[in-house]
């Protein structure tokens, strides 16, 4: 027989379709038995016993079959298999058909009740559904074996086969029933608990027929054959006992390996229900529960199918288990397992191993858990301040380009870029925790301004910035402007008076001001990074003039961008040949105009800006580490274009600009040097011009190189002579070969007495000390004539020549010394002649 036992312990906890079954049941059993008891009690005289004696055997039997049973768990019920179709068999031979019904609802009632006795089940209404369940399955065989035998003689081939087809109405009906009833009480699937039930009973059933059939053989033929049943039942219930023992260890591990794959998951609430799944698929339990403790306190709880009840869930033995890694704790698994009788050293074994397969579960989900957490506090603090929590410069232009991109192509957005007044004073004054006090309120207070249609970033150590994605936004009332600024600039000066407003930090009760730099575009012609950089810009500008919100100003961006490439493109420049270039001016004698030296003036032929004095890149390039290439540069020009006229018979020297870092350099003499040797020019025709603020700085090394220039053959001119602290201490301090009187003095001498004069003592003091003299810039008549007066012999300028390629300088030498010789062919000479120029315009 096979029988559920269900561990629910009140009629009304049992699920009410099991209830009506309950019912029906006894119904039909007592009803089988009552029809039994009336049927006639004939039987064939061949039969071993009387009628009395018959069914108090038949009794025994049905009680004993049940006692020797075995039980094994499926799901969270306890299903019985026992002896009952062997004592079926036997009980037909001895005692009357109509009988075995009664019979068997006397000794199974005894049985169940002794065994609820030792094994503390005391739900009468369990008990009651199963001696009616297996009553009426014996009721159902003794009608199938009375039909298919009738009075057929014990000996006879029909008894053996109506007993056969009796037991298996019997396995049938009591087979159903156990499904149905866990079915109906468990809500699981039938085809898995038939399944399983089948592969329990089947063998052993098929075993309790022929024990029955040889029972009855041996109680007919020879009853002292009896005896040698006992060592053989013994071994077909240690047999069916492995049997049932095996295949349950093997489902319970099948289960448990299907659990401790399931349980690896993200997160802690994953690896504890796919846990608790586990731990009721692997020992049928009727509830688990799962306390963790890693980082605080949780409880989950799952419980099997069947009612809801938790008083019903948590009958049953419980076994709990601590859970530890590395000896650190975990948490604790309890497991209600459904059998009372349990639970075995193999259940706690299995829950003990299954506890420890959770418990590194649960510590890798943690430790995930933590991994996730760290990796979006990291991608948090990647994109956000961590002082005020306001995006950062990276992640402000990452969203404004993504809002610029969705925004139409008419509109207007605008940038406004806020930069603390006197912060570095907050810092000193309150120290830094007072100025980072400052900073989260200021970014308060632009989170509560900003509309939600706005960005609002901290761009860097006190500047904040605020992206207004149209300008219709800026005011829910007025239509939009024609131009973006005047709204854009309205709210910035809100937003400058929200600031102001007084606020307390470290008792100090202070206002703080802010300096804020508009710039408005159209969305599709601009990224967030070049507004940004537009608005401080803006900001820039606005300190410059000492005003509060500044706007920007493109004019003043072109030079600002071309100084920060300038250096990058100047290396360029040196790659190609056709960019740094020199435009040549003669200097003449201020009576003929014929030529006596020529100054070569750098030019720089940009690809974008054109051609580019050298007051436009000269400074850059004394400041960086291109001076030496730019020096060798420009005397290579010079000194080519100096051999070229020299090849037409012109022998007047070149002048070249020396900067104040050139004459700091001890190796600048071989410098030179060099260049004159590879331009095979005699040193005399090489004049390196100097000004007065290189010929008072570091004297001593200024003094060393000069003195080593001159004593190879290369002239010194002191350029813009008249114009410094010590011109006169220059000239008697540091031989020179000649002195240029700079421009402005030259401007002003006719309207002006006191440039008069300081032309007047540049001219005696040359002549006084051998040295050439040189005006500059002479542009009109009025200037020649009152140089010549003055008795300067030597100028240069617009009036005679303007600055020329090097291709036309040969040409233009050529004509004037021509027209000089032909107005005075006896005074001078062709090449007798020479001056010195600077580089420079």
């Amino acid at each position: 027989m096979t029988a559920p036992q269900l561990r629910d312990h009140s009629w009304l906890s049992r699920p009410r379709p099991v209830r009506v079954l309950t019912v029906a049941v006894v119904v039909a059993a007592l009803a089988a038995v009552v029809l039994g008891i009336f049927q006639p009690g004939t039987r064939p005289p061949d039969r071993p016993l009387s009628t009395l004696d018959g069914v108090c055997v038949a009794a025994v039997l049905a009680a004993i079959a049940q006692l020797a049973g075995l039980r094994f768990r499926l799901g969270p019920d306890a299903v019985s298999v026992s002896w009952a179709e062997a004592a079926v068999v036997v009980g037909f031979v001895v005692a009357p058909a109509g009988w075995l019904p009664a019979a068997t609802l006397a000794g199974t009632g005894a049985a169940w009740l002794l065994l609820a006795w030792f094994t503390g089940l005391r739900n009468v209404a369990e008990i009651v559904h199963l001696v009616a369940s297996m009553t009426l399955g014996v009721a159902g065989a003794a009608l199938v074996t009375a039909l298919i035998a009738g009075d057929a003689p014990i000996g006879g081939a029909r008894l053996p086969l109506a007993l056969v087809a009796g037991a298996f109405t019997y396995l049938l009906i009591t087979f159903s029933l156990v499904v149905l009833t866990l079915v109906l009480h468990r809500d699981a699937a039938p085809g898995r608990i038939a399944a399983r039930v089948l592969y329990a009973k089947l063998p052993m059933s098929v075993g309790n027929v022929l024990v029955g059939l040889c029972a009855v053989f041996a109680l007919v033929r020879e009853p002292l054959w009896l005896l040698a049943f006992g060592p053989a039942l013994w071994l077909l219930h240690r047999t069916y006992r492995f049997h049932l023992r095996a295949a349950e260890e093997r489902r319970m591990w099948e289960a448990f390996a299907a659990a401790t794959t399931r349980l690896p998951g993200a997160t802690e609430a994953e690896v504890a229900r796919a846990g608790l799944r586990g731990a009721l698929d692997v020992f049928g339990a009727r509830r688990a529960e799962l306390e963790v403790r890693l980082n605080g306190h949780r409880r989950y709880a799952q419980d099997g199918p069947g009612p809801d009840d938790p008083a019903t869930a948590r009958s049953g033995p419980a076994i709990t288990r601590s859970m530890a890694v590395a000896g650190r704790p975990v948490g604790e698994l309890t497991v209600w397992l459904g059998e009372p009788t349990l639970p075995v050293p193999q259940d706690e074994a299995a829950i003990t191993a299954y506890g420890e397969a959770l418990a590194g579960a649960l510590h890798d989900a943690a430790a995930h858990q933590r991994i996730v957490e760290l990796d979006a506090r990291a991608a948090h603090d990647r994109v956000h301040d961590p002082l005020t929590g306001l995006i950062n410069r990276v992640a402000f232009g990452e969203a404004g380009d993504r809002l610029l991109r969705t925004l139409d192509g008419g509109q207007h957005v605008a940038l406004l870029q806020l930069d603390v007044v006197d912060f570095s004073e907050v810092n000193r004054t309150l120290g830094h925790r007072g100025g980072d006090e400052v900073l989260r309120l200021v970014a308060e207070r632009l989170t509560e301004l900003a509309r939600p249609s706005e960005l609002v970033a901290r761009t860097g150590d006190d500047e904040f910035a605020l992206l207004l994605p149209t300008m219709a936004a800026l005011s829910d009332t007025a239509p939009r402007a024609a131009s973006p600024l005047p709204p854009a600039l309205r709210r910035a000066r809100e937003l400058v008076e929200h600031l102001r407003l007084p606020m307390e930090v470290a008792g100090v009760r202070l206002a703080v001001e802010v300096t804020v730099g508009v710039v408005a575009e159209r969305p599709g012609r601009i990224e967030v990074g070049e507004l940004l950089r537009r608005a401080a810009l803006a900001v820039g500008r606005a300190k410059e003039l000492g005003i509060t919100v500044g706007t920007y100003d493109s004019g003043l961006d072109a030079s600002s961008t071309d100084h920060l490439a300038l250096l990058a493109e100047l290396q360029d420049a040196f790659a190609a040949d056709d960019q740094i270039v020199l435009h040549l001016q003669p200097a003449v004698d201020l009576v003929t105009a014929a030529p006596t030296g020529v100054e070569a003036l750098v030019r720089w032929r940009h690809p974008r800006r054109g051609q580019l004095s050298p007051g436009a890149f000269l400074p850059a390039v004394e400041r960086s580490e291109l001076l030496i290439p730019f020096t060798r540069r420009v005397l290579d020009l010079a000194l080519a274009a100096a051999a070229d006229w020299t090849a037409h018979d012109i022998d007047i020297p070149v002048s070249v600009n020396v900067s104040a870092r050139s004459l700091t350099d001890p190796t600048f003499p071989a410098q030179v040097t060099e260049a004159l040797r590879r331009h095979r020019t005699p040193a005399s025709r090489l004049v390196l011009e100097i000004t007065e603020s290189v010929a008072v700085s570091e004297q001593e090394i200024v003094d060393e190189v000069l003195a080593r220039l001159r004593s190879s053959g290369v002239q010194v001119s002191l350029d813009d002579f008249g114009t410094g602290f010590s011109s006169l201490a220059s000239v008697t301090r540091m031989p020179v070969d000649e002195i240029k009187i700079d421009r402005s003095f030259v401007d002003e001498m006719i309207d002006k007495p006191a440039a008069g004069a300081v032309v007047r003592g540049a001219v005696e003091l040359g002549a006084r000390l051998g040295v050439r003299v040189v005006a500059e810039g002479i542009e009109t008549v009025e200037q020649r004539a009152a140089l010549i007066e003055l008795g300067c012999p030597t100028a240069q300028g617009y009036h005679f020549c303007k600055p020329m390629p090097a291709d036309k300088i040969v040409s233009a030498l050529s004509q004037l010394l021509d027209a000089a010789a032909a107005s005075a062919p006896e005074g001078h000479r062709r090449g007798s002649s020479r001056g010195g120029g600077a580089l420079g315009a």
